[in-house]
């Protein structure tokens, strides 16, 4: 049970983390001098590694609950 307990709150600590980077690159994305398709780009790979940062949080989540998922990465 202890082990269920770390990894959630592992979970919490990496999605405050990511959620405060998410509001950083959000807000500040618009003060760069850049083209609008960069932005995009820029906007379109955050989104990406978030995807797999969140596909990292849910395969631990399996992990911890004893279901065995070969992992991607």
């Amino acid at each position: 049970m202890s082990g269920i307990i770390g990894v959630l709150i592992s979970i919490i600590i990496t999605l405050l983390i990511l959620g405060i980077v998410w509001y950083a690159i959000t807000q500040l994305l618009p003060l760069i001098p850049l083209p609008p398709p960069f932005h995009q780009i820029i906007r379109v790979i955050l989104v990406v590694i978030m995807a797999l940062i969140v596909i990292w949080i849910i395969l631990a989540l399996l992990g911890a609950a004893g279901v065995r998922v070969p992992s991607p990465f």
